[in-house]
């Protein structure tokens, strides 16, 4: 990369009426930052939220939904899939009726704070590249615009869900290794050629010292690092100024080894976004502040927090009661903080509820392991049940003070209240590993009646298809928010009946059918489970299977069910395959259904 201009001066993009600094730049050495007043704020907060296993997420790439205002179309480039697209907080507005119609009650917006508007030729539109923790996107809208969607959402009973980031800022500063001031590629070691080692100053290796400088004559300490300086492009020194103390980084180079925890945790991510020093006070106090202050200005309802397993326990534990504490004197009570630990390991995703951590995660083991192991790649049913088994085990059984309750005011636990999704937008789509809506169809069935939080990604309902990132996030108005669309009726339908059916959404619940089979056998594919909620029974069965039906049977072995002898239960899952199915549970509760592939019941008492 050339950077050659980083010193010229040139017009600055900045909304009207943006967002002016949260706090006082000045800062004693070795002090605390303060909590400092919150400015322009809406007042008194509101809650908008019974029990957030009532709600069903849809999240949103807000520049690739709609574009509902062209006056913020600057370096738009819609041909490129790296590039910015147009998207903005005027079209969520203008949309609303879609996601209303499909049943959404609460939508998860992409990062709302101004960004480095490109970096090697890819632009900052996802918005995970900060540049001004405390102005709104100008891409996006101004302050005003973004009250209006959350406003005009709360209207409608959808709540807004902020995703924040605490780990990085964007590419804004290099490592002056060599010490001229300027950013460089350059070699260093001996004469010998093989010794020879190709540097980048502004995303070097991690080293876990930190960077050093380097002549040729040897290191000599650690490397200065030197903000850049292109508001053309709007890579300038983080805001507010506090954040440009030096001191607030970790200043050790990109991750290498995703293995080694120091450099998950102190590392810049590859791509030169640099690590915050979040173990440093000053630095917790002020995204306690930073992000507080969103929500005291703007009204959102909860957290969806990235990078969580790259940011230190002891932060979670400051950042997370605080938040909890502050808001909720505010007005603002049943806050969800719900984090992205992007890994397979249950026991690591869990570990991040535990003490004072956030109240949810991502249920990244279920997507590994059941979405794709399960319905995608044909794998024994017999692995939801142990994944449900040890979930049990993992995640703590004691709620957060003042953390989310139910619609009756107990604690919620997180396991109640893991975030369950299909598709995100830092993963192919599900219809890109497997081209197959049935096999979609099947995993919704079982997103929408599993116990948590159910999320969608945008342009699920409509079959998007895409790769990797940035494929993946494709123009959510090429599909003309098509309502007719099999699988946004079939999302339809199952979210009317998560709404209509209260165990589907806050119910207890238990496996009556797992298979090890995966054959030709009677109950190859079948999965079977009960949700219970002050006395009222659901059962859910689905086969996975892509060829056969299957029965809820094995030889002699049938399903045994809560449900007494004689109980006749009618099947109010309707996927135009078999209509008006009623069936009588037999002699010691047991049930012999046969769900076709690809298939689901869910019965409720008649």
């Amino acid at each position: 990369m050339s950077h050659s201009n980083d010193n010229d001066i040139m017009t600055r993009v900045r909304w009207a009426g943006g967002l002016v600094s949260l706090f006082v730049a000045a800062l004693l050495v070795g002090s605390c930052v303060d909590p400092q007043p919150i400015d322009q704020t809406k007042g008194q907060l509101e809650t908008h939220v019974d029990d957030w296993r009532d709600e069903i997420i849809y999240q949103i790439m807000v520049d690739r939904f709609a574009n509902g205002d062209p006056n913020n179309d600057y370096n738009v480039n819609p041909q490129a899939m790296a590039g910015w697209h147009g998207g903005d907080w005027q079209g969520i507005i203008d949309r609303l009726d879609y996601l209303e119609k499909l049943g959404i009650t609460a939508i998860w917006i992409s990062p709302v704070v101004e960004n480095v508007e490109r970096d090697a030729g890819v632009a900052g539109y996802h918005g995970y590249w900060a540049q001004d923790f405390t102005s709104p996107n100008p891409h996006f809208g101004d302050m005003a615009k973004l009250r209006e969607l959350v406003d005009k959402a709360h209207e409608r009973d959808i709540k807004v869900i902020l995703d924040i980031v605490t780990n990085h800022v964007g590419q804004l500063f290099y490592y002056d290794i060599n010490g001229n001031g300027r950013a460089d590629e350059a070699l260093y070691g001996s004469g010998d050629t093989s010794e020879l080692t190709r540097v980048t100053e502004y995303d070097p290796d991690f080293d876990p010292r930190g960077i050093q400088s380097e002549t040729s004559l040897g290191e000599a300490g650690l490397a200065p690092i030197r903000f850049i300086n292109r508001p053309e492009i709007n890579r300038m020194p983080p805001e507010p100024e506090m954040f440009q103390n030096k001191d607030w980084y970790n200043r050790k180079g990109r991750v290498w080894d995703w293995s080694k925890r120091q450099q998950v945790l102190q590392g810049d991510f590859p791509g030169g976004l640099k690590d915050l020093k979040t173990t440093n006070p000053e630095v917790r106090q002020a995204m306690i502040d930073v992000y507080a202050g969103w929500v005291e200005k703007v009204g959102f309802d909860g957290f969806r927090i990235d990078t969580l397993k790259h940011v230190e326990y002891g932060f979670w534990e400051t950042f997370a009661p605080a938040m909890r504490k502050r808001l909720k004197e505010a007005g603002k009570e049943e806050f969800l903080m719900f984090g992205e630990s992007f890994d397979r390991d249950l026991q690591l995703n869990a570990s991040y509820t535990e003490d004072g951590g956030v109240d949810s995660v991502f249920h990244f083991s279920q997507k590994f392991r059941v979405i794709d192991g399960v319905f995608m790649n044909g794998n024994p049913t017999r692995e939801i049940e142990k994944l449900i088994e040890e979930r049990r085990e993992a995640f703590p059984s004691v709620p957060k003070p003042n953390g989310p309750t139910s619609a009756s005011g107990e604690g919620l636990i997180p396991r109640e209240m893991l975030v369950n999704f299909v598709d995100n937008h830092d993963i192919p789509r599900f219809l890109y590993e497997k081209d197959s809506v049935p096999a979609l169809h099947n995993a919704l069935v079982y997103l929408m009646t599993m116990n948590g939080i159910p999320c969608i990604y945008y342009g699920t309902e409509q079959q998007f298809d895409g790769g990797n990132d940035p494929f993946n996030r494709e123009d959510m108005w090429d599909s003309g928010f098509d309502t007719s669309n099999p699988t946004f009726q079939h999302l339809q339908h199952l979210i009317e009946l998560r709404k209509t059916h209260a165990p589907l959404r806050r119910g207890d619940l238990q496996v009556r059918w797992s298979t090890p089979r995966t054959g030709d056998e009677t109950d190859a594919g079948i999965f079977a489970f009960e949700r219970t909620y002050r006395g009222e029974t659901i059962l859910v069965v689905i086969n996975t299977h892509e060829d056969k039906a299957s029965r809820t049977r094995f030889e002699d072995a049938v399903m045994e069910t809560a449900f007494e002898e004689g109980t006749t239960l009618r099947n109010v899952f309707d996927d135009g395959t078999e209509r008006d199915d009623v069936v009588t549970v037999a002699s010691g509760g047991t049930l012999d259904v046969r769900v076709p592939a690809r298939g689901a019941k869910i019965y409720v008492p008649r």
